[in-house]
């Protein structure tokens, strides 16, 4: 893209991870223009870590060959929780000492535009909706099935947000009454079954009770099984991974079913890091979903891997912008 092009709606998309920050520069069709990703290095702390970030959106403007004049506005996904409305990161498990802290005022200051704010699941939802795989439907729930899991609510083409933003908390969904401890304070919490890390603390505690097992062979040490550990002896025919994987999947479509009772979408778009174990996780949890869902909800029902891959975090950031954009022409009832 070269200094002279004089388009004027760029948006620049920030993704704020625990372990990454990345930014892009996107046209409102979602094609990344430039795009640049640095560490984190939460131990910082919020000050540094936003000056990093202010350096690296610098960076990434300059990629794209345009100056800040072409930007709309800038779109930050964020974990949660947060006040979108307020432009406050309250305090993300994933950010310790992030505490109130003032970010889209912050970016705002620094960079002379507009600045809009979501948490990371629903600006994932958004871009999956707008650019990926819910293009053309109405009605979508999308999860991120990693480190936890996340969700965002698509109903009547429009996100979802709940009174206070926060909608979407799908992997705090109770699917086991008094089950495991989760990290959000709660009990029997999709999360505390499907999420990686959960799945390989159910095999680490398996092992640690003597049952046997390719995993510790495989592993080390039972500190070290991990989601690719249990996905490999799994492959191999390791009895209990089997058993963990098809209480995993059974749980997870427990969970979907509820999501398809109570939301009755058209799709179901799931994408994250545990969606790489493809046909393993895809073809048992749709029939679960299917079986358990009540079935006039169930059978128009899609459940499809996201399409965005490494980029979502940054798209999704850009379609924060673009979802507020067009909601608040729609209430002065004008065009974006």
């Amino acid at each position: 893209m070269g200094s002279g092009n004089k388009q004027t709606n760029y948006l620049l998309g920030i993704d704020i991870g625990g372990t990454k920050l990345a930014v892009g520069v996107v046209t409102p069709e979602g094609r990344v223009v430039a795009q640049e990703r640095i560490p984190t290095q939460v131990e910082e702390g919020p000050e540094r870590v936003i000056a990093r970030l202010q350096g690296l959106c610098h960076a990434a403007v300059t990629a794209a060959g345009i100056t800040w004049d072409q930007i709309r506005a800038c779109g930050v996904g964020c974990g949660g929780p947060l006040d979108p409305e307020c432009g406050v990161v309250m305090n993300p498990p994933n950010l310790p000492g992030w505490v109130e802290v003032p970010l889209v005022q912050i970016l705002a200051d620094a960079f002379g535009r507009p600045v809009y704010l979501d948490n990371d699941a629903n600006a994932a939802a958004l871009a999956e909706h707008r650019f990926g795989a819910g293009r053309g439907v109405q009605n979508m729930v999308y999860l991120t099935i990693s480190t936890g899991i996340g969700g965002g609510i698509i109903l009547g083409g429009r996100l979802y947000s709940g009174e206070t933003g926060n909608a979407g908390e799908i992997g705090h969904m109770s699917v086991v009454y008094n089950g495991r401890p989760c990290n959000c304070g709660g009990r029997g919490c999709l999360e505390a079954y499907a999420s990686g890390p959960s799945i390989a603390a159910r095999a680490r505690e398996a092992v640690e009770a003597g049952e046997p097992s390719l995993l510790l062979d495989l592993a080390g040490s039972p500190d070290g099984i991990t989601g690719e550990t249990i996905k490999e002896a799994l492959l191999r025919g390791d009895p209990l991974a089997r058993r963990i994987w098809d209480e995993t999947v059974e749980i997870l479509g427990a969970g979907l079913a509820s999501v398809i009772n109570i939301f009755n979408p058209r799709r179901i778009v799931l994408g994250g890091g545990m969606t790489n174990y493809g046909d393993l996780l895809f073809e048992p949890v749709r029939r679960i979903a299917r079986a358990r869902a009540m079935r006039p909800l169930a059978e128009p029902v899609d459940i499809v891997p996201a399409q965005l891959g490494n980029d979502v975090g940054i798209l999704g950031a850009a379609a924060v912008v673009l979802e507020r954009l067009e909601s608040r022409a729609a209430e002065v009832g004008s065009y974006v």
